[in-house]
């Protein structure tokens, strides 16, 4: 009898376990497949345009040559800091030189001819001072009156001419020594020295065109060129806070404001000079910030990865952006949530701003609380809950 009675008491709990495979085999997971959730929690949440930009001086000058020669003496180094006015480089001065020689000369014999000029007028007035007392006597003749004033005019002539000569003599001179200055190239600013172009010993010819000697650039202020799409320009406006990073060393954050986004695109030189132009280009457009550089860290060309700040909340209430359902025609969404009691329920949730990856929640939810952004996959039954997708219709 005891036998008999553990064979039935075994039978049935076999039938039961059966039972209950083949209800999960059959029915469970069909009807209810398990889904993916995300806690509601609260954190920063940006929304932001990615860019990339490149890390240029705050000045960056090409220092040229204003006189043709042979360059003597290049006094600078590249990486040497120089000061505004300091000597960069010393053109040979001999033709430059010799003609202000020349016009000093010049200058110096107009002076003499005005001089006798002068004399010349002095005596002129005299005599017809004479003529003039003599006249009403009749001691003199009209023909000598006459020209004695004839003679005056001449003198008074001269005069001006030699006045007009020593003026464009003195120009000369002026010319003279502003192109032997030209031979002493000097700083324009206070700056590093980036490049030599011409080295020492290099004879340069400035008819044309000043050639450039050396380049300056100011590099304890960077100027970052970030390139924005026209998709993303509308959206950005000076002001804003702004950040990036380098290649070299990606765990610094630079943070600045954008100080201006350039008017047009740099592409729009290439198409002034040229008849046609191409639609299929991308455009972008230049957003401009500084950013201080006291020890040097950055360099010239260097590539930045950018990131510009349109909106930003601290401490919000948030959630996936994938847990959102339709918009509703009073503006707020359906979301599913997860109860305690693990049965799912609607809420319509009032959102603020929305990332497209978290969304801030503004009225609907509570910290806390468990919101369904999926349905688990094969390829995501080994993630965690908060992965992502859009959230499928809520079970029947």
């Amino acid at each position: 009898m005891f036998t008999r009675r553990r064979l039935i008491i075994g039978g049935a709990i076999l039938a039961v376990l059966v039972a209950l495979l083949a209800w999960r085999m059959f029915f469970s997971s069909s009807d209810e497949p398990a889904l993916l959730t995300a806690e509601v929690t609260r954190g920063d949440i940006e929304q932001t345009v990615e860019a990339t930009g490149t890390v240029m001086p705050s000045e960056l000058v090409s220092v040229g040559a204003q006189a043709s020669g042979r360059i003597e003496l290049l006094n600078v180094a590249l990486g040497d800091t120089v000061k505004q006015g300091q000597l960069i480089a010393q053109i040979d001065s001999q033709t430059q030189t010799n003609d202000l020689q020349t016009s000093r000369a010049q200058l110096a014999d107009v002076r003499a001819q005005l001089a006798a000029a002068q004399a010349t007028l002095v005596q002129a007035k005299q005599d017809f001072r004479r003529q003039q007392i003599l006249v009403p006597g009749e001691a003199t003749s009209q023909a000598d009156y006459d020209a004695a004033q004839a003679t005056l005019k001449s003198a008074q002539a001269g005069v001006d001419a030699a006045q007009a000569q020593l003026r464009q003599s003195q120009i000369s001179v002026n010319t003279a020594e502003v192109n032997l200055g030209y031979t002493r190239v000097v700083a324009p600013m206070d700056g590093v020295v980036v490049a030599i172009v011409s080295k020492q010993g290099t004879t340069v010819n400035a008819n044309q065109s000043a050639p450039t000697i050396v380049v300056l650039a100011k590099l304890d202020t960077m100027t970052i060129e970030a390139e924005i799409s026209e998709a993303d320009v509308i959206k950005v406006k000076p002001e804003m806070p702004v950040y990036f990073t380098i290649l070299g060393d990606p765990d610094t954050r630079y943070d600045a404001t954008l100080r201006q986004i350039e008017p047009a695109p740099e592409s729009i030189v290439d198409q002034v000079d040229s008849s046609s132009s191409s639609s299929d280009e991308a455009i972008y457009y230049n957003a401009l910030f500084d950013v201080d550089n006291p020890d040097g860290t950055l360099r010239s060309m260097m590539t930045a990865n950018v990131t510009i700040v349109l909106d930003r909340r601290q401490k919000a209430l948030q959630i996936p952006s994938s847990a959102l359902g339709a918009k509703g025609k009073n503006g707020t969404y359906a979301v599913q949530v997860m109860n305690e009691k693990g049965r799912l329920e609607t809420r319509q949730v009032k959102i603020g701003l929305n990332t497209n990856v978290v969304a801030e929640v503004l009225s609907g939810l509570e910290q806390g609380d468990k919101v369904v952004v999926g349905e688990a996959t094969a390829s995501n039954d080994s993630s965690s809950n908060n992965g992502g997708g859009r959230m499928g219709p809520p079970p029947m």
